[in-house]
């Protein structure tokens, strides 16, 4: 599969680590986060690493130029952030099978290659790595609920009251059809065309999402003690509490 990396945002919840750089490019031990998705995503066996790039592009495209590890990198501009589902109708000139979808500020030490097995053998529409988080931070993110089968019947983006505790990671596996439900996708009260509503519309259509709990642990790099955390996890320091 190709792999698309969303790497557009300024990142101002990470002030002052972003004052300077993008997002993308934050050290979290001694490497920086888009590299540490390269790697997962190469592991994972991406043909293709398709990087959306905004803020501050020039440090990212200077940085690693047109390869990383021996895999083609390509680069579309997201001019204006307008939401995850704007920024993925950036490279739909680019694919036209089966890819992977990782946002390009998470640290990820978890089975994603469950997601891309279940996308290869099922031949879903999409499938997600998800996770539960406390109650008082599933407002951070997009939040699902399920049926009997572990299919993704509902997806809400950052609500202010969660119908539940099961949200979305950042990785997901898609068809083509995404793009499609993306045009169709109006603008939130945020005024951002969130990826979580072109995600409804593929519900409504019949298509099927499989959820994929996470085994293992993830970080959404969203705050400069978000990093200090992932640091403590990657070196094996966190307390047991912190990794639950």
């Amino acid at each position: 599969m190709k792999a698309v990396v969303l790497a557009a945002g300024q990142g101002t919840r990470l002030r002052p680590l972003t004052d300077d750089k993008p997002k993308g490019m934050v050290e979290v031990a001694g490497a920086p986060i888009l590299t540490r998705c390269f790697d997962e995503l190469i592991e994972l066996g991406a043909t293709e690493l398709i990087v959306v790039v905004g803020y501050k592009k020039q440090d990212i495209i200077e940085h690693y130029g047109d390869e990383y590890e021996g895999v083609p990198i390509t680069y579309a501009h997201q001019r204006e952030q307008k939401g995850l589902a704007h920024a993925l109708l950036t490279v739909e000139d680019h694919i036209d099978d089966d890819f992977m979808l990782i946002l390009g500020d998470n640290i990820f030490a978890a089975n994603l290659e469950d997601v891309v097995q279940r996308q290869q053998e099922d031949r879903a529409d999409a499938a997600f790595l998800v996770e539960e988080v406390p109650w008082d931070e599933a407002s951070r993110y997009g939040v699902c609920d399920t049926n009997d089968y572990g299919e993704i019947v509902d997806v809400i983006e950052k609500p202010g009251d969660p119908p539940s505790n099961l949200v979305m990671t950042g990785f997901y596996t898609f068809t083509p059809a995404i793009f499609h439900a993306c045009h169709l996708v109006q603008p939130s009260n945020r005024n951002e065309y969130e990826i979580s509503d072109a995600v409804g519309l593929l519900i409504e259509s019949g298509r099927t999402i499989d959820a994929i709990p996470i085994d293992g642990w993830r970080m959404d790099i969203g705050f400069p003690e978000d990093r200090d955390r992932a640091e403590e996890r990657l070196a094996g320091t966190a307390q047991p509490a912190d990794s639950e």
